[in-house]
Formats: structure tokens, sequence, C-alpha cells
């Protein structure tokens, strides 16, 4: 064995100093294999510790396969494969060599604002859950009753649609629902009208259901039906409170236009109301399903507003395909957590949900309005702002002759984290990069701050 002097530190035990110094000279192969190692009284004799000390060490190393003991021979080292500690000396090099940025201000637009988060309350209604008989039990394959009653009152109050609970599924996200409805949509359908721009992860969930795409024009000033009528399917995904990503919103003419052309067609509208809650310039538009739920397939989440992690989200179907969707997936568990459909459910009955929904509002509304004057006051014309009527996200469009790639290596330079859009984009391009920036999570000084390493960066 290598003669090398130990030298302990006063950061962990000595136990564990001892190790590590071995699990080193095996991993280098300073030691090699089947070499014979001190005795446990030799090495505790020549470090000044206890016996038990150096016991513990080799202990640790036994478990976990670099040494063996061999009744009184003593411990040995075991036959290792070295590709694994040159390919991890390797990558410890390279992160050495190229480390990058440390991120000192993060735009994603997927999490919430923390210091908000109702944490007392949901605590509290999440420990009463587990003291409910029903919370150990494997839970219903549609969601739980309780919470599909409370999202019903909720619909109604909020966005004027009414619809009874059984019509009501409960699932862990849009995509996950997506797939679903796409097995039982496509018996009687084979394509799908997607908005170009448009959420990339509904289109995935599409794709792999066979559908075939067409697409609608979505622009900054809304979407184009132009050529809506000559289009071959008779199903249409659109997210008409606010579109991803231009954050637009439908107008009513539109509206009443796209569910005349779902009972013409004999089609389905799947409604995507993701973000409908936070809207700041006005009350938020009615939704289609509050026009004709007949024709509508309504889908909701409580991870924008809420928590993303909880991943709970919900659809409501028109009653032909209610019998369909549960016929195809009656011997399917729930894809959500028991006990979150429960929390959620005494969440919304006390009025929690409510509160938190009018609570957030008026925090991301300040955000939102600090966010677009610090972005303006810093960049005046080299930028265009697009969304900032509703969402916790905004887009730029920059105006300078850069691409996407290079608006978001030079903001890493810096510190700074910003996200493309091109992913929505299919065929309907824009002539200017567009950047995305969430600020949900964001303080106001780290929203500052963050303009400012932007204007440094591009400018």
């Amino acid at each position: 064995m290598k003669n090398t002097i130990f030298t302990f530190n006063d950061h962990s035990p000595k136990y564990k100093q001892i190790y590590e110094k071995f699990k080193s000279f095996i991993e280098q192969g300073d030691i090699k294999a089947d070499e014979p190692l001190p005795s446990i009284r030799q090495l505790a004799d020549s470090l000044h510790v206890s016996r038990n000390t150096t016991l513990m060490a080799y202990e640790q190393l036994v478990a976990e396969g670099y040494i063996r003991g061999e009744g009184r021979k003593g411990y040995f080292v075991n036959e290792l494969e070295p590709l694994l500690f040159q390919e991890a000396r390797i990558s410890s090099l390279h992160n050495q060599t190229e480390k990058m940025p440390s991120v000192r201000i993060d735009f994603r637009a997927d999490v919430v604002d923390q210091s908000h988060f109702p944490l007392k309350a949901w605590r509290r209604i999440s420990n009463q859950v587990l003291t409910v008989k029903d919370s150990f039990r494997y839970g219903e394959p549609f969601g739980e009753l309780c919470l599909r009653e409370q999202i019903a009152a909720y619909l109604l109050q909020s966005r004027g649609v009414r619809t009874d609970p059984d019509a009501i599924i409960i699932g862990s996200s849009t995509q996950q629902m997506l797939v679903y409805l796409g097995l039982v949509l496509k018996r009687d359908f084979s394509s799908m009208i997607v908005e170009d721009p448009g959420y990339d992860g509904a289109r995935e969930a599409f794709q792999l259901n066979g559908f075939i795409l067409e697409t609608l024009p979505v622009y900054e000033s809304g979407a184009d039906f132009s050529h809506l009528q000559d289009m071959k399917s008779r199903l249409i995904y659109v997210a008409p409170s606010h579109h991803s990503p231009y954050g637009v919103s439908m107008s009513i003419g539109q509206r009443h236009a796209l569910i005349h052309w779902a009972n013409k067609t004999q089609g389905y509208i799947i409604e995507d109301d993701y973000d409908s809650e936070f809207r700041y310039t006005q009350q938020p538009f009615p939704a289609l399903a509050s026009i004709d739920s007949t024709r509508v397939i309504y889908l909701g989440n409580f991870s924008k507003c809420f928590l993303p992690g909880i991943r709970l989200s919900y659809m409501v179907l028109p009653q032909p395909l209610v019998t369909c969707y549960k016929k195809q997936f009656a011997h399917f568990e729930s894809t959500t957590s028991l006990l979150s459909q429960f929390a959620m459910a005494k969440f919304m009955e006390e009025g929690e949900w409510n509160r938190h929904i009018k609570r957030m509002r008026l925090v991301y509304k300040r955000k939102m309005q600090l966010f677009v004057s610090e972005l303006r006051n810093h960049f005046k014309r080299t930028i265009s702002i697009i969304g900032e009527q509703s969402g916790l996200y905004l887009l730029i469009k920059v105006h300078l002759e850069r691409s996407e790639e290079w608006l978001i290596e030079q903001a890493s330079i810096q510190g700074v984290k910003v996200y493309p859009t091109s992913l929505y984009f299919i065929t309907n391009k824009t002539d200017k990069p567009i950047i995305k920036l969430g600020f949900s999570n964001l303080s106001s000084d780290e929203i500052q701050l963050g303009v400012k390493l932007l204007k440094k960066a591009w400018l």
C-alpha cells in the first residue's frame, strides 16, 4: 500500500475520512486487487484512533464492495471495474475545466410564487386528510367524487360552465389526459387541427395516437379562422383564453364562430383553459364550454395557479364521450394522488382556493407591471412586449440582427436563464426571435436585476 500520511480535519467523523482515503487509493489503483490491508489494530495504532473507528471505516468499504473480509486472514481489496473510475475522473475533470456560469436569475415559466403559497392552510388540510379512513385505499379510477363536486361548483361560478360531477375526469396532467382522450377519439376521428404556434406538449400527445395534424395560424393579434371551413379535420385543440405562447385571447365573435363550426361538422373542440385565472386588464372571457358544452371538451389544471408538483388536472367531457371514456378506462387505476385529491377538495370547500386565486392575481399583476416597466425603460424600442395582459410569463420580440440561440447564450454568460419559443412553431415562423420570460417566482429585486443583466448581455 502506498505510504501516505493521514491528516484528519474537523469537518467529518474520522472513520469517514479513513473510508474516503482508502476508497480513493482503490479507485486510483494505488492499492491493487487482492492486496491485503493493515489489520484493524495496526491501522488504529498507526493513526492514533480507536479500533472501533477503523472497524467502522472497513465495514463501510465492505458494504460498498471495495474490500472483503476473509476470516482470520484479514481484509483484501476486491477486483473492480477500472473503467468506472476512469470515466468518473474524466467527468470530474471535464466539469472542473468547463464549468458553466452559475445562474443568478432564472426566468422560467413553469413555477409559482413560493413566498405567497398558503403553506399553513395546505399543511393543516393535508394532515387532516391523513386521519380520514378513506385515505388508506386506492382511488377511484376517474377521480374522487368530493373533488369532482367542488370543481363543478367552481367552474360554474368562475367560468360559467355547467356540468355534472359525473362528466368530470381527474388526471395527473393535461398531456396525460390528452393521451388518454386521444385513444377514445381516434375511433371516430383521424386528424386534428392544432394552433401554430401552439403548445408542443399537446402536439406530442396527438402524434403519439397517430393523428394527422392540420394547423390553424395564430399571430400576435389572434387566430386566423379564414381557412377553417376548408380543413378536413373535425377536431380542434385551442387555448382560447390564454394562447400558448402569444397569450392572446379569442374574441367573443371568434368563439361563437368556432362553436358554429363544431356543430356544423359534428366535431369537437378541445378547450385548454390552463391559465384563465390570471387576467389583469379585465374579467376573463367566458369559456367555450359555457357557450355550448355539447361540442367542447374542457381541460383545466391546478399546476399553473397553485402547485406544479401536485400533478392534478381535470377534464369535462360532453355526455356522448363520458360513456365511451369510462368504458375504455374502467379497469385502469387513477393516475393522480388520492391524498392530493382529498386535500384539494377540502381546500376548495373551505374557500381557501378562491382566496388564493384572488391574492395571487394581485401579486402577479404587480409583478407583471413592474416587469413590463423595467423592460421598456431599459430596452426602449429594441424589443416588443407580447402578452402583458395575462398569465405568468411574457414574450419579448427582439429587434436586433441576432438569433434565438445567440440571445440565450449571451444571457447565460451573464448568469441569466431565458427560454426559446421556436419549439412552439411549426411552419408559421416569425421574422424576429422571440424569447419567453417567466416571472412568477421572482421577487421585485430579482426582476429588476434580471432585466439589467439582459441589457448588459444583448445591447
